[in-house]
């Protein structure tokens, strides 16, 4: 019968599993004890798992990208992005634009996320660009026909949807799919953190530090930076305190 693994192998095992996570990964990770060393190996396993497709998918280009299961990448020409960047299982990213698609260091794109940049082939979209330490959250869409603009270590919530393009309906003779679409994009600054099932409409610029509480619809105009939004429309609840 195997003799069970000490304290003392199995705290140098979970540190080097760590240290190997955040290797992978290209960042340092804050990892909670009480998780078990068992879940810890599966999470390097997946995590070395998506390395490999990453090298796969972009053979000759460096850094490469953290490739999930089921990930769909569409014009690959047009995909930049920076050191550590993850697509998750199932997402799906088409870069057809006219600037593409820019991700910065250690941007994730969560499970189950659509990037569309082109919403009809009458009009080649504008793309996107995130910055660094951003976080594309599950599950969401983001439309960027007018283009969208994510800055640095924003935190986007799951069920979140983006949509940069904007009918006309100005005649009531004509049908609405006939009257053509505007494009005014949108912009998301610094720091920012878009809730869960935030829906944001073409025409929008949040400032640095803003919070946009879950399910608020974020309509044209300026969202001053360091305030507190919520509601449908959303409007100013409160300013962050310093």
């Amino acid at each position: 019968m195997a003799s069970p693994v000490t304290p003392g192998a199995e705290d140098r095992l979970r540190r080097w599993l760590i240290r190997r996570a955040g290797e992978l990964r290209g960042r340092p990770l804050a990892i909670d004890e009480r998780i078990p060393v068992g879940t810890l190996g599966s999470l390097v396993l997946e995590r070395a798992a998506m390395a490999a497709r990453g090298l796969a998918r972009f053979p000759t280009r460096s850094p490469r990208p953290f490739v999930g299961r089921g990930v769909r990448l569409r014009a690959k020409h047009r995909l930049l992005f920076g050191r550590g960047v993850t697509f998750g299982h199932g997402s799906l990213v088409d870069a057809t634009s006219v600037h593409g698609v820019t991700l910065g260091n250690g941007v994730t794109v969560g499970r189950n996320t659509r990037i569309e940049c082109t919403g009809s082939v009458a009009t080649l979209g504008a793309g996107l660009a995130v910055g660094d330490g951003t976080g594309l959250g599950t599950d969401s869409l983001y439309g960027c026909a007018g283009g969208i603009t994510i800055g640095r270590d924003t935190i986007v919530g799951n069920y979140v949807s983006f949509h940069s393009e904007d009918h006309v309906f100005a005649s009531r003779e004509l049908p609405i799919r006939d009257q053509g679409v505007t494009h005014q994009g949108i912009e998301v600054g610094d720091g920012c953190w878009i809730g869960s099932r935030v829906t944001v409409l073409d025409g929008a610029r949040i400032g640095d530090g803003c919070v946009i509480a879950a399910g608020a619809v974020v309509v044209a105009g300026d969202y001053p930076p360091y305030g507190v939004y919520g509601g449908v429309p959303a409007r100013l609840l409160r300013e962050r305190s310093r």
